[in-house]
C-alpha cells in the first residue's frame, strides 16, 4: 500500500516538486530514463534520494522499467524524449501492455506557447501516439493540472489488470505552480462470486479428471503456494497456459503435467482426456497458428478465474469468474474438500542430454539446471529453444522465470537489467538467443556500470532459429535473412564494460557458467551451439 503524505493548509509548490512528492509517496525511488532537450527542466537539480536510471535507447528504458516494476510489484516511472522518444519506445510499450506491467510514462513536449506553429520535436495528439497500448493517456489542459494526472495515471497503472499509462508534459510546466497532492490509499483486489466459486467447487468435486491451466498471474498475485495448495487438494493436473510469461507452478511438483502449446488442435489433443478445465489467470486461450479447436466443441467444461475483464469477455465457452487471483484461490480453497479420486500419474522421466561438439542446446540447458544458483530468477528471451529449455531447465515456482508476452524480440536482456535494480541481493540470469540480444544490447552497459548481479548467458546458433523452425512448419523455401554470421558478442559486451567468454567446447561449459554465476557485477557467457533446428509446431498452420 502506498505511503499517505499530508497536505499543508493553502501549500503551493511546482509541478516538479509536487511530482517528486507524489513519488515519494508512491515508494517509486527510480525513474528510467534517456534524456532529451525537452526532458532538461525535469532532469535540473536531480533530488539526491531517488535514483536516475540511464539507458542508451528508449526501447531498452522501458524494457528495464518493465523487469524492474515486476520485480518490486510497484508501478516503474519512466521518462521519454518527446515524439522520437516514445516512437522509438513503442515496441517495448506494447510488451509492457501485453505483460500487464504497472508502468507510468512521462513524455517530454514542446512549450505549450509555440505548439500552434508545430515546432520542431513536438508531439501531434501526444496522448493519441501511444494508444492503443496504454491503459490512459493524456496531455492536460494546463500545467497545473500535470500532477493530478501523474497521480491518476499511477493508480489506473496499478489497478488490475495493470499496465502502462501516459502524460505529455510540455517542457515549459515544470517549473510553473501547482498544488501539492496527497497519496491516497486505493484497494486493488476484488473477490469473486460466491454462488459462483460454490459452482465452482462442486464442479470440481464431481469430476472424474480435473485439469488446472495456470497463467502468468498467479505468479503476479504472490500467489504460487495457494495454487499448489489447491492443486494438491482437488488432486488435479496442472498445466501452463500458452505463452505464459511467468512460472506461476513449480515444474517439479509430480502434479505438473507440462506446457499447452499454443496450436489449437495440439491444444486441444493435450487437455482431451480432462472433463473439466479450470484456467486460472489466464485467457482461454493464447493461440498463435491457426487449426481446430476441438476443446472448444468436444463438451468440455471450462471455467475461467481471471482478473481481467476483456480476457472475460473474450473466452469463446464456458464460465468467467471475474476477480483477483489471490482472493478468488482462497475462497476455493475454503469451500473445496479434499480429493479421494487418484493423482495423476507424474510425468515421464527425461534423461540428462548428452555432451557433444558442437554443443547441443539440451546439454546447456541441463547445465544451466545444475549450476545457476537456488534463488536465481531467470529472464528468457530464446523463442526457437523454448521447448528444450522447458524439458530440461525446470523453473521452482514463484518469482524464478520472466519472459514477454508480445512476442516482441528484445525485451530479456533490459528486463533482466530492471530485474537485477530491483533484487540487488540474488543473481539475475539472462538466456537469450544471439538475433535477439541484438535488438537491446546497449542494455549491458546500464549493468556494466552499475556492477548488477547479472549473468548473461547468450545462445548462439548464428542465426534466428525460430524463423528457420516456421520456414520448415510454414514449407516455404529459401528464405533471406536468417543467418547472422560473424558477430563478435564477446568483443561487444567488453565493450560495454562487461566481462566475457566464449565457449565453444562441452568439456568447458560447465566451469564457465559457474565462473558467470559466481563473478561479481555483470558478465556474459556466449555458448555457441549446433544449429539443429527444433519444431516448435507438429502442424502447418
Amino acid at each position: 500500500m502506498a505511503k499517505r503524505t499530508t497536505r499543508g493548509a493553502n501549500t503551493t509548490s511546482t509541478v516538479k516538486t509536487a511530482t517528486f512528492a507524489l513519488l515519494r509517496g508512491f515508494g517509486i525511488a527510480k525513474v528510467f530514463g534517456n534524456p532529451g532537450s525537452t526532458e532538461l527542466p525535469f532532469l535540473s537539480d536531480w533530488p539526491d534520494d531517488i535514483d536516475y536510471v540511464l539507458g542508451l535507447q528508449e526501447a531498452t528504458v522501458v524494457g528495464m522499467a518493465d523487469g524492474y516494476a515486476q520485480a518490486t510489484r510497484n508501478a516503474a516511472f519512466v521518462n521519454l524524449h518527446a515524439a522520437a522518444g516514445t516512437g522509438h519506445a513503442l515496441g517495448a510499450i506494447f510488451t509492457a501492455h501485453r505483460n500487464q506491467t504497472p508502468m507510468v510514462i512521462v513524455a517530454g513536449q514542446q512549450a505549450r506557447s509555440i505548439l500552434p506553429l508545430q515546432p520542431f520535436l513536438y508531439a501531434e495528439r501526444a496522448a493519441e501516439f501511444p494508444q492503443p497500448y496504454v491503459k490512459w493517456s493524456v496531455e492536460p489542459a494546463r500545467a497545473a493540472d500535470v500532477p493530478a494526472a501523474i497521480a491518476r495515471a499511477y493508480y489506473t497503472a496499478m489497478q488490475p489488470p495493470c499496465g502502462p499509462t501516459f502524460v505529455s508534459v510540455p517542457v515549459d510546466d515544470w517549473d510553473r505552480p501547482a498544488e501539492m497532492l496527497a497519496v491516497r490509499a486505493v484497494s486493488r483486489e476484488r473477490g469473486p462470486d460466491p454462488d459462483a466459486m460454490r459452482d465452482l467447487a462442486a464442479a470440481l468435486g464431481a469430476s472424474a479428471r480435473p485439469a488446472f491451466v495456470v497463467g502468468p498471474d498467479v505468479d503476479k498475485a504472490e500467489a504460487v503456494d495457494l495454487m499448489v495448495w489447491l492443486a494438491e487438494r482437488a488432486g488435479a493436473a496442472v498445466w501452463v497456459s500458452p505463452f505464459s510469461h511467468r512460472c506461476s507452478f513449480p515444474e517439479d511438483h509430480p502434479q505438473f503435467a507440462g506446457f499447452l502449446h499454443a496450436s489449437p488442435a495440439q491444444l486441444s489433443d493435450t487437455l482431451a482426456g480432462h472433463d473439466l478445465v479450470v484456467v486460472i489467470g489466464a485467457p482461454v486461450f493464447t493461440f498463435h497458428v491457426e487449426g481446430p479447436a476441438g476443446i472448444f466443441e468436444n463438451g468440455t467444461t471450462i471455467v475461467q478465474i481471471t482478473a481481467d475483464p476483456t480476457a472475460a469477455a473474450l473466452a469463446p465457452v464456458g464460465t468467467s469468474i471475474v476477480a483477483t487471483v489471490r482472493l478468488a484461490l482462497a475462497a476455493l480453497l475454503d469451500l473445496l474438500p479434499a480429493a479421494t479420486r487418484p493423482l495423476p500419474p507424474p510425468r515421464a522421466t527425461i534423461n540428462a542430454p548428452l555432451p557433444a561438439d558442437p554443443i547441443p542446446a539440451g546439454y546447456l540447458m541441463h547445465a544451466l539446471a545444475q549450476t545457476m544458483p537456488p534463488d536465481a530468477a531467470l529472464v528468457e528471451e530464446v523463442p526457437s529453444h523454448r521447448p528444450i529449455m522447458q524439458k530440461h531447465l525446470p523453473m521452482r515456482g514463484q518469482d524464478s522465470f520472466y519472459t514477454m508476452a508480445s512476442g516482441g524480440l528484445g525485451y530479456a536482456l533490459p528486463a533482466a537489467v530492471g530485474l537485477a535494480l530491483g533484487r540487488p541481493d540474488r543473481r539475475t540470469v539472462c538466456l537469450i538467443g544471439d538475433g535477439s540480444a541484438m535488438y537491446s544490447i546497449q542494455a549491458l552497459w546500464t549493468a556494466a556500470q552499475r556492477r548488477l548481479p547479472l549473468t548473461v548467458v547468450v545462445v548462439n546458433n548464428a542465426g534466428y532459429g525460430a524463423m528457420r523452425s516456421f520456414s520448415q512448419v510454414m514449407q516455404v523455401q529459401a528464405v533471406p535473412g536468417l543467418d547472422l554470421p560473424g558477430i563478435d558478442i564477446v568483443a561487444i559486451a567488453q565493450g560495454f564494460g562487461a566481462s566475457a567468454e566464449r565457449v565453444e567446447k562441452a568439456a568447458d561449459l560447465v566451469a564457465a557458467l559457474r565462473r558467470g554465476f559466481a563473478r561479481g557485477g555483470t558478465h556474459v557467457v556466449e555458448v555457441v551451439v549446433d544449429s539443429a533446428v527444433p519444431m516448435l509446431y507438429d502442424r502447418k498452420p
